[in-house]
């Protein structure tokens, strides 16, 4: 059966649907750490293309000014010392409703209860806000058609395309890597349409808090990574499941789109 040609938009010439693999990468420094963008289109140099990776990191780096407790300038920060009574960005209210509701799916494993740098012990999204920044911001990407793009933040990715996108490859073939072992893959995901988050202590040493004994967690699989429709709630996901291995497992049908890709002991 041959596959059916199609005519490519902004009069280009015409393509196999599907077939499109060229890409445009952009990298910036936000939120402490470089984050990549890679889009796929028939012609990735477009001006709308640009504008919305422009707005996409311009979402991020609000989120870096609010939540950030190594900035000493930022919102939460200034809650946190008592020089805000209440407050600014509405963007605060939205994740704190969020951490409500990630610490009731995953039983009290997933907490925001935690010490920060400056060693005072209060409210700390900062563990969610990177996902829920970069699922948020990817909205941008998402309303612009004729692409399908992926985006990288630290390790943890979210993918999708836009409207009238049947030209492009919306493949992307995810590499995890192996603890300790720079280069190696414990395993390779594809994801088309949603997002991977890995969990463990190969980068960061032992910084992920058992609440229910408050000291790190231990005695447990070095990395976790869940793949699932929603970058929040895959990085969630993770850090529960490295805490306790059987988390998603337990949590009920509701939560069957996500899964454990890779465990690695």
């Amino acid at each position: 059966m041959s596959a059916a040609i199609a005519a490519a938009p902004f009069g280009l010439p015409a393509v196999l649907p599907g077939s499109v693999r060229t890409v445009r990468a952009w990298v910036r420094q936000v939120m402490g750490l470089p984050v990549s963008v890679h889009v796929r289109a028939v012609d990735p140099a477009r001006r709308d293309i640009d504008d919305a990776v422009d707005a996409l990191f311009a979402d991020l780096e609000r989120a870096d000014a609010v939540f950030s407790l190594w900035r000493p300038d930022s919102e939460l920060s200034r809650i946190r010392r008592g020089e805000l009574a209440h407050a600014a960005d509405t963007w605060l209210a939205e994740v704190r409703s969020l951490t409500e509701r990630t610490a009731a799916a995953t039983g009290g494993l997933f907490t925001t209860d935690l010490t920060g740098p400056d060693g005072t012990r209060g409210w700390d999204p900062t563990g969610i806000v990177k996902g829920w920044a970069v699922e948020r911001a990817a909205a941008h990407l998402r309303g612009v058609p004729g692409i399908a793009f992926s985006i990288n933040a630290g390790g943890d990715l979210v993918c999708g395309r836009g409207p009238a996108a049947s030209l492009v490859d919306p493949h992307w073939r995810i590499g995890v890597e192996k603890p300790g072992t720079p280069g190696a893959f414990a395993t390779v995901v594809t994801v088309t349409e949603g997002a991977l988050a890995t969990s463990g202590t190969a980068a960061r040493g032992d910084h992920i808090t058992d609440p229910r004994t408050g000291a790190p967690a231990a005695g447990g699989p070095t990395s976790v990574t869940v793949v699932g429709p929603d970058l929040t709630w895959v990085d969630v996901w993770a850090t529960a499941c490295f805490i306790e291995p059987q988390a998603l497992a337990q949590a009920g049908p509701e939560w069957s789109a996500y899964r454990v890709a890779n465990t690695t002991d």
